[in-house]
């Protein structure tokens, strides 16, 4: 494979040039640095990096000529920031991956895969979620994504490209920068643990999410290029726990007890997600292999 890999310098597109690179693929790295980090590709030798936003079509275009596959993990992701300027977001997330999908069909590429989100659900009308789930995103971020299934399925029905699309659940791992506003709460909950801060919890702590370690999507992000299914796939354990469950397992890497101070809950916080990992079974023969208290671990080993 030849991959062009958009958000290469990313938390997740970071990782997955290791998958790809330890698979034999050719890798072209296409970031903007505007949230990605060189020193995240540091260490790969066998990599071409194109520093390039994806709303120019002309950089998109030269950057994927002679690539077979895409992986289109580019974009805006602040859920605050889609609420504050929903244009700019749409130009990202919408206009930005219209060009990835125009330049990939013009230029024959064999396959695109693509981050979708678990935003695209909304508040859950029942768990576990399935692909067949209803639907109704709370934010222009998650609007956005669902918008994206839609184009990946249209350019499938019209020119024959073949896309996945992949609802990340809650990935985490290194490399994930708890400064920034979409940072997840174990990337924050670790930051604070290593300089000793207590760690506030919003709400009463009960909130259940599935984390899914970065590594094990890698993988997957890998298989999912090799795969020629399409529509859209969960990603994650099928494995929910509550935050007060998550600070016990952060407590028992770190062989003490935090602070835990308790603020009023987030506007538009989920009370409750939980996802089926049935059709990562069947498509991919997929499951996260990481542990929580593994993933935990190895989050705060390179924290340190």
């Amino acid at each position: 494979m030849r991959v062009l890999l958009t958000g290469g310098a990313g938390f997740i597109g970071s990782h997955t040039v290791e998958a790809l690179l330890e698979a034999d693929a050719h890798v072209v790295v296409f970031d903007d640095f505007s949230s990605g980090k060189r020193e995240n590709l540091s260490q790969y030798t066998r990599l071409h990096v194109v520093e390039g936003d994806m709303r120019d079509r002309g950089a998109v275009s030269k950057a994927i000529q002679g690539c077979t596959h895409v992986l289109n993990l580019a974009a805006q992701v602040s859920v605050p920031a889609s609420i504050e300027d929903p244009g700019g977001s749409a130009q990202q997330n919408i206009v930005g991956f219209a060009n990835v999908l125009d330049c990939a069909r013009r230029a024959g590429v064999d396959r695109v895969v693509f981050a979708s989100s678990a935003a695209v659900y909304g508040e859950p009308r029942g768990l576990p979620l399935s692909e067949q789930s209803p639907t109704v995103p709370m934010s222009p971020y998650g609007l956005e994504k669902l918008v994206n299934e839609q184009q990946a399925a249209l350019f499938e029905r019209l020119f024959g490209l073949s896309a996945l699309g992949l609802r990340y659940f809650n990935v985490y791992g290194p490399r994930q920068d708890p400064t920034t506003q979409y940072a997840g709460v174990i990337s924050r909950f670790s930051s604070r643990l290593a300089a000793n801060e207590p760690l506030t919890v919003y709400g009463d702590g009960r909130q259940t999410r599935d984390f899914v370690y970065v590594g094990d999507v890698a993988r997957l992000n890998v298989l999912a290029l090799r795969s020629r299914v399409s529509g859209c796939c969960n990603v994650g354990t099928g494995r929910s726990v509550t935050l007060l469950e998550l600070v016990d397992a952060l407590a028992a890497c770190v062989g003490r007890t935090p602070e835990v101070r308790f603020a009023p809950p987030q506007p538009g916080d989920i009370r409750a997600s939980a996802m089926t990992p049935t059709r990562l079974h069947e498509w991919f023969s997929f499951s996260a292999e990481v542990p929580l208290a593994s993933g935990l671990a190895n989050l705060l080993a390179a924290a340190r």
